[in-house]
């Protein structure tokens, strides 16, 4: 009799296919082409200040700053499952710091945009011991009650306005057209190095280990997974990319006051950003930040009703659409694949 031998993983009769093999992708002919079409678009992008008027070049500094913003919180929600409603607190001291910088010291002020955000993570990284003893609602309730008191002091310092807030004049030796086109490629050139950044972030062992902490923190420590310090890195990149969004809206801007700087309504505009766009995804953010833009160069002429549309809109995308915009494409186009594919 012929002893019956087991079959090797990859020959023909298996999953593999006739004579294949099976390997492990991470991305495929749709992620090429997307990847691609993208590159052709921030190409297009980065031409727009030869083509366009300074009141366009404005307005997409605020859609690449939403970008940022969007990516931030997905950052620290959706990967790192930490739900924060005071990140305007970096917001506010990225746009504050700018100011200092620039100045009060006599920075530079475009090299003072990176290293206000640094500071900015400097001081996450000190708060988050203070933060982290909260979780679940407590933590985002933490937040928003950590970036008042930030708020409350900035009020109280004269070098950079007090509770009148600041203008910005570092830029005054550059002539207009120059200073709101070098602000355009910075905030372009921001919002791509963001993507980019967490997109590589999760390619990693510590994405591996921040979806881990996600989805059940206990499990992931048990496996060896340092959660707190992994939790940490994140709660700091995510305070410097807020930090980075709020020194280009004072660029772009050139005016900077705590009530508008510190608003909650940023939170509630990185929140509604990624929940319409899709949570725990790198596409998400992108188009959610795209689809707010619209509404509001839109909807700005209603007033307060602009408000309830987009809260409509919000409400009608969670019911119909929970995993967002993006979710609606059941994973069949992924511009970021940051997970395996097993194929022949």
């Amino acid at each position: 009799m012929t002893a019956l031998r087991p079959r090797a993983a990859g020959t023909a009769g298996d999953d593999g296919g006739a004579g294949g093999r099976l390997r492990v992708r991470r991305s495929g002919p749709a992620a090429w082409i997307g990847g691609a079409v993208l590159v052709l678009v921030v190409g297009v992008l980065a031409y727009v200040p030869f083509l366009s008027s300074r009141g366009t070049q404005i307005d997409l500094v605020g859609l690449f700053s939403l970008v940022v913003l969007g990516t931030m919180w997905n950052l620290l929600a959706g990967y790192g499952g930490m739900v924060s409603i005071g990140q305007q607190a970096w917001i506010g001291l990225g746009g504050y710091g700018l100011v200092h910088l620039a100045q009060n010291l006599g920075v530079d002020p475009f090299l003072a945009i990176p290293l206000a955000a640094l500071f900015c993570g400097l001081l996450a990284w000190a708060t988050s011991f203070l933060a982290f003893r909260l979780s679940g609602g407590y933590f985002a309730i933490g937040t928003w009650v950590i970036a008042e008191v930030v708020r409350l002091v900035v009020t109280q310092v004269d070098a950079v306005g007090a509770g009148s807030g600041a203008s910005l004049t570092a830029f005054s030796g550059i002539e207009p057209v120059y200073r709101i086109a070098y602000v355009y490629w910075v905030a372009l050139g921001t919002a791509v190095v963001v993507v980019l950044a967490v997109y590589l972030l999760m390619r990693s062992r510590l994405g591996l280990a921040l979806t881990a902490i996600r989805d059940e923190p206990t499990a992931a420590s048990s496996s060896g997974v340092r959660v707190t310090g992994a939790k940490r890195l994140v709660f700091v990149l995510a305070a410097v990319g807020c930090g980075l969004a709020g020194a280009l809206v004072v660029a772009n801007t050139l005016r900077v006051q705590p009530a508008s700087i510190f608003s909650v309504d940023y939170s509630a505009t990185m929140i509604f950003v990624v929940v319409i766009g899709g949570l725990g995804t790198i596409e998400g953010p992108i188009l959610g930040a795209v689809v707010y833009y619209l509404l509001q160069d839109t909807l700005a002429d209603l007033g307060n009703w602009y408000l309830v549309v987009v809260g409509l809109v919000a409400i009608a995308i969670t019911l119909l659409a929970p995993k967002g915009l993006w979710g609606l494409t059941r994973g069949r186009v992924q511009v970021f694949p940051t997970g395996h594919r097993v194929g022949g």
